[in-house]
């Protein structure tokens, strides 16, 4: 009467009874990792994270910051020195 799986450590959720929508719907707990698209995904997210690290870079060496005028509205002004 012992119809059930042997369950290997580290099967987690794989191992439990499941109904096959559930299965369909949430693929990626029974899918196995795949090495090579994590590290597809990890050098894409990290060039992207570069990419804006670098233009805000540039953007604050431009030397603008935003100022508000009497108005209301605000404009963006190039920064001067007390001193020019």
């Amino acid at each position: 009467m012992d119809n059930k799986k042997a369950h290997l450590p580290g099967d987690g959720i794989r191992s439990l009874p499941t109904s096959r929508l559930f299965k369909i719907t949430n693929y990626e707990l029974y899918a196995r990792p795949n090495v090579v698209i994590m590290a597809l995904g990890l050098v894409a997210l990290a060039g992207c994270t570069g990419y804006i690290a670098y233009m805000r870079h540039k953007y604050e060496e431009l030397g603008y910051y935003s100022a508000i005028k009497e108005d209301g509205t605000e404009t963006f002004v190039k920064r001067t020195s007390k001193w020019d």
